[in-house]
């Protein structure tokens, strides 16, 4: 995960909508299926849909009334503790 581009997406969703990423994920996993892609295609679409689900949380604890700078921080807490384990 890449914390400017969840940053990034989070800002995207306050500024439009929601929906805009949920949609773009189902159409990456989506594309997933295609037989013809090569790992490193695969990877790249993984990366990119974890990132969406990110910003999606940081938004949600931004709407609970989490202020922005804290809701990344402590996804990226999450994240980080989830890898340590």
């Amino acid at each position: 995960m890449k914390l400017p581009v969840i940053k990034h997406l989070a800002q995207f969703i306050e500024d439009n909508d929601e929906d805009y990423i949920v949609e773009t994920i189902e159409t990456l996993e989506a594309l997933t299926e295609v037989p013809s892609l090569k790992d490193e295609e695969l990877d790249v679409i993984g990366e990119l849909i974890s990132n969406m689900y990110g910003a999606i949380e940081v938004n949600k604890m931004i709407k609970e009334g989490t202020p922005k700078k804290e809701a990344v921080n402590n996804f990226m807490k999450r994240v980080l503790g989830s890898i340590d384990k």
